[in-house]
């Protein structure tokens, strides 16, 4: 398993590539997080070429255990974010 990346360390090294000020990359990445978020929660499907596709499809209600208790519960149905990557992903993330 890999490191943990976190968003100031993606943003710093965005910045050092493009040579721009960090503080402007990390709120250039804040935006477009947001965007994406927000285009996801009117049910907008996301699609960025080779990279992959972000949508939210409604998962259908079903039962479940309780692991403490063993009682059977209902979860109820639910919004998820479902993403299929593309193209060039796949081939980076092939096995040597």
């Amino acid at each position: 398993m890999g490191a943990t990346i976190t968003k100031r360390e993606l943003s710093d090294s965005i910045a050092r590539k493009l040579g721009h000020i960090q503080v402007i990359t990390r709120d250039v990445i804040q935006a477009f997080l947001n965007e994406c978020v927000k285009e996801l929660a009117k049910g907008n499907r996301l699609e960025f070429r080779d990279f992959g596709v972000f949508e939210t499809v409604m998962r259908a209600k079903k039962q479940a255990r309780n692991p403490k208790t063993g009682e059977i519960v209902t979860v109820p149905p639910k919004m998820v974010v479902k993403f299929k990557p593309g193209r060039l992903m796949k081939k980076s993330l092939v096995s040597p």
